[in-house]
């Protein structure tokens, strides 16, 4: 549901792929400015970098789902059944 939803909104899985390597990016990004902005030393940059990173298996597997739809969805307009 969510899936055809995202997909009729023009949310293609190459978008949720480039998310989740973007996501990947963000997390070093926020863990290297977390240690040289904040006093709070590494223990708060690996938080931060943990929380960013998290998002990326979300995003790829949105992908893979959007990817199974898109084909799905792709086949049937191919070859409509003749039911």
């Amino acid at each position: 549901m969510i899936v055809k939803m995202l997909h009729e909104k023009g949310f293609k899985a190459e978008h949720a792929y480039t998310a989740g390597f973007a996501s990947i990016g963000l997390s070093v990004v926020s863990w290297c400015g977390s240690m040289k902005a904040e006093s709070a030393g590494t223990a708060r940059a690996d938080r931060w970098g943990i929380f960013v990173g998290e998002w990326a298996p979300t995003f790829f597997a949105l992908g893979l789902a959007l990817a199974n739809y898109e084909r799905d969805h792709d086949h049937d307009l191919l070859h409509p059944s003749t039911h």
